[in-house]
């Protein structure tokens, strides 16, 4: 090979376009790339990419009825997780994504296979913004079969009446 060709082949392969990953085909590709990339950050405790792909104004509902977070809240609580290298880790088992019309706004469900709490469900909002998706809303729930809800439904209300006696 020619000092010509190698200095060509090295120059083309320096230009971001070869170093940038393409680009998702679909709208919906482009969704499930940041949602996945944004639960492998958590598994992999690395805050300042998770926290990342939400908006400023982002919420963040949990599993617990007080969880009821701001960006920045949820950040504050779940930092002591990412410090010790051991945050949480959701896969996608499954995952539906909607979009407005005008393509700014996307919605999803998934269902998730997580390692502490078994099969659990996320849904939220993404906005597209400077042609970045950005999380502005998740709610992390864990669905309780019809035939269990009774049972849960007496726990639910007997544990709620002893919190409000504290």
């Amino acid at each position: 090979m020619s000092t010509v060709t190698l200095l060509c082949l090295t120059l083309l392969a320096a230009t971001p376009e070869a170093r940038t990953p393409t680009k998702p085909a679909t709208p919906t590709a482009a969704v499930n790339a940041v949602l996945d990339d944004w639960h492998k950050a958590a598994s992999q405790a690395d805050e300042a990419r998770y926290f990342g792909y939400f908006t400023p104004d982002a919420v963040y509902l949990g599993t617990d009825p007080t969880e009821r977070w701001t960006r920045d809240e949820f950040r504050a609580w779940a930092r002591p997780y990412f410090t010790k290298g051991e945050a949480w880790s959701f896969t996608a088992v499954s995952r539906h994504v909607s979009f407005s019309k005008d393509g700014a706004v996307a919605w999803f469900d998934e269902a998730l296979s997580t390692t502490n709490m078994g099969p659990a469900r996320g849904s939220g909002v993404l906005v597209k913004s400077g042609g970045t998706w950005k999380i502005a809303q998740y709610n992390l729930s864990v669905p309780i079969p019809n035939d269990l809800l009774p049972d849960f439904k007496e726990r639910i209300e007997a544990h709620s009446k002893k919190q409000q006696g504290k």
